[in-house]
């Protein structure tokens, strides 16, 4: 395992591209570069509010050093995955960094193809299964797998849900059935139950049970992350439910159930969400003012970290985010919440962080990292 990456600062979202071509779009920052570090984005696209723009964002501050040159290719249907890495491939690229769950398979495929070809893999690893579909597969050992063990810092979101509740009844969601995105609700869940245990409350969650690993999830969706009809209904159901905190793990999903909360609010209700993966005040800054926080992954620290080993010689390996290193983290506290949150409850929050990090919580989860 790689030692600990320092979190990258507001993670540069704001130089990201704007654009959403097709074509390798490389920046003018590091063109003398010899080392090429590409990035084949999942369907979301580069600007997703989520995963795919982090990653970028890590990429770019890789390039910001002076020792790669950084490209991306969009992927616009799972189709695409196997023909941008090839094409990445014959471009000589150093690193190929591929973003998310969905992409196990044809990274690991190009992987055990080319063996001398090095990748990284943003939120995928052999022990989720992601990296491929048979009971004993070859091992790819060029794949540097960046994984997150999202389940404590999604404690701490369930925790401060339960804390921050008014009606006794929160909610979360997730885009699809993946152990990537079910650790979130897993902790979530694990969370609020163990504010109920020490407060003696009786605080429900809607839309997950950790015990039955069953839950609400889109359907219907060619993209379940990037569904803001299906965000907007799962989020008003959980409304009319009582719901009054809503954690989409469901990236650019979250978006409709962000306006789902407003128009409650705008009715007379009392209502606040949590975004994921990202500190959302900085992605959607729109809907910064609904967000108590953000339950992230420091994704750019992580890419960043991944493409300046592969430019420095290093071999691939694996990389674990948590809340010790700064790869599993609440989001600050943004107006209003700065002062929304009580003190207590946000002094609870950081003890609890220090009792995770000492091993003297352990938290329940049936979603490998």
């Amino acid at each position: 395992m790689r030692g600990t990456v320092k979190t990258v600062a507001a993670l540069g979202i704001a130089a990201l591209l704007a654009a959403g071509c097709a074509k390798p779009a490389t920046s003018t920052v590091a063109t003398q570069a010899k080392f090429k570090a590409c990035m084949v984005t999942d369907i979301g696209g580069i600007n997703d509010k989520s995963f795919n723009q982090t990653s970028w964002a890590g990429m770019t501050a890789a390039q910001r050093t002076g020792k790669v040159a950084s490209q991306f290719l969009q992927s616009t249907s799972s189709a695409d995955y196997a023909k941008n890495i090839s094409t990445f491939e014959a471009k000589k690229c150093g690193v190929i960094v591929t973003v998310g769950f969905l992409m196990g398979p044809a990274t690991q495929a190009a992987a055990l193809a080319s063996p001398q070809q090095k990748f990284a893999i943003v939120d995928c690893s052999y022990a989720s299964f992601c990296l491929s579909t048979k009971p004993h597969p070859p091992i790819a050992h060029n794949i540097d797998q960046l994984v997150f063990n999202t389940a404590q810092d999604a404690f701490l979101s369930g925790y401060l849900a339960a804390g921050m509740t008014k009606t006794g009844v929160v909610a979360t969601y997730g885009g699809a059935k993946f152990g990537t995105v079910t650790i979130y609700m897993d902790g979530f869940w694990d969370g609020v139950q163990y504010y109920n245990k020490v407060h003696n409350k009786h605080v429900q969650v809607l839309g997950w049970s950790e015990p039955k690993q069953s839950g609400v999830f889109v359907t219907g969706a060619a993209n379940p992350f990037n569904a803001q009809a299906q965000g907007a209904s799962i989020a008003t159901t959980f409304i009319n439910h009582r719901a009054d905190v809503i954690f989409p793990v469901a990236g650019g999903t979250g978006l409709g159930s962000a306006a789902a909360v407003k128009t409650a609010n705008a009715s007379g209700k009392h209502v606040a969400m949590y975004w994921v993966d990202t500190d959302g005040c900085l992605t959607a800054p729109q809907d910064c003012s609904i967000f108590i926080t953000s339950v992230e992954k420091g994704l750019a620290a992580a890419v960043k970290s991944a493409v300046l080993s592969a430019a420095s010689g290093q071999e691939p390996t694996m990389y674990v985010g948590t809340l010790q290193n700064g790869g599993a983290v609440l989001a600050p506290f943004h107006a209003p919440w700065t002062t929304l949150v009580p003190a207590s409850l946000q002094s609870e929050i950081n003890a609890l962080r220090q009792k995770i990090i000492a091993g003297q919580i352990t938290i329940a989860t049936k979603s490998p990292v």
